[in-house]
């Protein structure tokens, strides 16, 4: 833990003043509810009236809509979101006034270090579906936990929760080393990949940021023994492994074709038995870790396949959306090459007439640093749509655009804007297909349009 974590963990205490910048994000909204119920003054402000602001004004936060310097009177320290720059007014004042200003991630590294367990789950695919298991797996052994999940748990109603229990469980993310501020008691490792390549410098240096988080672990580490890339990140640590290979203490036998049924054997004894609510290989290693981690935590093995059976996957995660002129319309967040071939290998396994993909790419520099990873994967689908790249956090500096892929991929279509990519749906849909819209920026837009 770095000493910013450090020297935020005296002003998280009972009685002091916290304002949250952004505290309708994602994880900005559970780390508020999280710093009320530890008997801190909690404020925030967002951009936006939402769902989110209403939920914790409901519970006695008060939050203010829009930004403005005036939010922070009497604030012992400011808590941002990523998106909260320095010239953002609330930020910019803090400074002037000498206020201190820590990091989201900071702030859950200080909160971990009060839960006798903490579970970190990293990995550059499967983290939130990982997350999401391991929720139904606490809730089923009845651990009362708190979670930070980076997506929507159908169980949750959210995708966090506050608990009352020792144990807490978060999605930990590798981009700009933010989960080297965490103080897991376990750290689990499911992959690693070149990703978030506008950050690192290359896969070697992405390892590195792993081996670093792993070495944060005070109880215990659990990894992919299959993935090449963790067994090199890893080397010289000691750690649990878990995986379909012999060799691994945590090991999947008895497999259905499907990857939906399996038994588990830890340290060579039989541990209990998984019939999964998510289809496809990615899945049952996610499994296989969430299994792993409780088996490693003393969770009864009944909990375990209960929590496993009743998971039917997160939002965004292969989600059945509906049905539109007699095809079956999903979406899936997947936007890394190695994420679009295992979401592939899934649906085909489905039997449809024709898989159609519509693929939006997520940022220019990973479209640009992994051009011929994503031509390679799009060439496997029946038809394929490309919407233009989804910015996200980036500007186009390095003069990329999705009509460069739609020139290396035969037969693809190019779509400017939504809109376009729902009409085109609309002329082309039947029955027999699959319609499957994958990215990790709004392109789930035109398929909840075509259904509309």
């Amino acid at each position: 833990m770095n000493d910013r974590t450090q020297a935020l963990k005296e002003y998280l205490q009972p009685g002091r003043h916290v304002h949250l910048v952004g505290i309708g994000g994602v994880s900005m909204r559970p780390l508020g509810l999280v710093l009320k119920g530890m008997g801190l003054l909690v404020t925030g402000s967002d951009m936006n009236s939402s769902v989110s602001t209403d939920e914790l004004i409901s519970r006695g936060i008060e939050v203010a809509i829009g930004h403005r310097a005036e939010n922070i009177q009497g604030a012992d320290c400011i808590i941002r979101t990523a998106a909260a720059h320095n010239d953002n007014p609330e930020i910019a004042a803090a400074r002037a006034a000498g206020v201190p200003v820590f990091e989201r991630a900071q702030a859950w590294g200080v909160i971990m270090q009060k839960y006798q367990n903490a579970i970190c789950i990293s990995g550059t695919h499967g983290k939130t579906t990982t997350t999401s298991m391991m929720t139904h797996i606490l809730m089923e052994a009845d651990m009362d936990p708190t979670v930070m999940i980076g997506g929507y748990l159908p169980l949750l109603h959210a995708g966090h929760r506050v608990g009352n229990g020792d144990t807490i469980v978060l999605e930990s993310c590798e981009y700009c080393d933010s989960f080297l501020n965490f103080a897991p008691t376990l750290a689990v490792v499911l992959n690693i990949d070149a990703d978030h390549l506008d950050y690192f410098k290359d896969l070697q240096d992405v390892e590195k940021s792993f081996r670093a988080f792993v070495r944060l672990a005070t109880s215990g580490v659990l990894a992919n023994g299959d993935d090449a890339h963790t067994r090199e990140a890893l080397e010289g640590v000691d750690y649990v492994s878990f995986g379909f290979e012999e060799g691994n203490r945590v090991r999947a036998v008895n497999m259905d074709a499907a990857w939906r049924h399996f038994d588990v054997v830890c340290d060579g004894k039989p541990y209990c038995h998984v019939d999964m609510g998510v289809l496809g290989r990615h899945n049952a290693m996610n499994a296989l870790a969430a299994v792993g981690a409780a088996w490693m935590l003393g969770i009864p093995a009944e909990a375990v396949s209960r929590g496993l059976a009743a998971f039917h996957g997160a939002g965004r995660r292969m989600e059945y959306k509906g049905r539109f002129n007699g095809a079956d319309v999903y979406d899936d967040y997947a936007h890394h090459p190695d994420e679009l071939a295992a979401t592939i290998e899934t649906v085909r396994s489905l039997g449809y007439d024709r898989l159609v993909l519509v693929f939006q790419p997520h940022t220019y520099s990973r479209t640009k640093e992994l051009f011929d990873d994503f031509v390679r994967e799009l060439k496997k689908p029946d038809h394929v749509i490309l919407a233009e790249i989804y910015a996200a956090r980036e500007r186009n500096t390095v003069g990329i655009s999705s009509v460069d892929l739609q020139r290396q991929v035969p037969g693809s279509v190019y779509c400017e804007t939504l809109p376009e990519v729902t009409a085109y749906l609309r002329e082309i849909a039947r029955p027999g297909d699959v319609i499957l819209t994958m990215g990790a920026g709004d392109i789930y837009r035109a398929g909840e349009a075509l259904l509309k």
